[in-house]
């Protein structure tokens, strides 16, 4: 999977010379969180709403409402935006994009094509996809298993399901408590919780879990 299929577009900018209190308007109404600033068509910048809302006054100041307008009124979103930008290809592999927001703590990676803002890829779009990947809107016997970190087990584990009428509808790989296990965990429909357990028993270390999700 990659970025260009998920990412969030057409993508919302922002102009430097933007206020910031509009610009806070603009991520309530639009719902987003984190936008590219542009420039003349080029990307000089990103904001999110902590950017925001770190530079409005505190509310322990002495300022008068009227002050206080009147100074965030002139505070524009290139005094706040962080410069030095991150960003991906719409053919970057999406858990290269995640590893990229994972090691930078950041929530979200404008998508560029050339000199072009195309899109953004955020966390909200990552989990998502965990969501797909996990089945978790679908129906089965969701299972957490233990299996020997050796060639062929997985097939074995596979062709043992399907042999007995199974349908995979996710599956995932983890690191194993060991480096000689790996952990699975995955969704199977067409079977019983009992029949799926009686099938995978012998081929995993150990169940860590099973129950029917519907």
């Amino acid at each position: 999977m990659l970025v260009g299929t998920r990412m969030s577009h057409p993508v919302i900018t922002m102009s430097p010379d933007l206020p910031i209190v509009d610009a806070l308007n603009l991520m309530k109404r639009e719902r987003i969180r984190r936008a590219p600033v542009v420039k003349e068509g080029h990307m000089i910048g990103i904001v999110s709403d902590k950017d925001l809302l770190n530079a409005s006054a505190s509310p322990t100041t002495s300022l008068s409402v009227w002050e206080l307008n009147y100074l965030l009124s002139k505070i524009t979103v290139k005094e706040v935006m962080t410069k030095e930008v991150l960003s991906v290809k719409e053919n970057t592999p999406i858990e290269e994009a995640a590893r990229i927001m994972a090691d930078n703590k950041i929530g979200g990676l404008p998508v560029t094509r050339g000199e072009d803002v195309v899109g953004i890829i955020t966390e909200t779009d990552l989990f998502k996809i965990f969501l797909e990947l996990m089945g978790a809107r679908e129906p089965g016997v969701r299972v957490t298993a233990l299996i020997p970190e050796q060639r062929g087990q997985l097939a074995k584990l596979t062709q043992a399901v399907a042999s007995e009428g199974g349908n995979f509808v996710a599956f995932g790989q983890f690191t194993g408590e060991t480096t000689a296990s790996r952990m699975l965990t995955f969704k199977i429909d067409g079977l019983s919780e009992e029949k799926v357990k009686a099938i995978i028993e012998p081929l995993v270390l150990n169940i860590i879990d099973i129950q029917t999700r519907s």
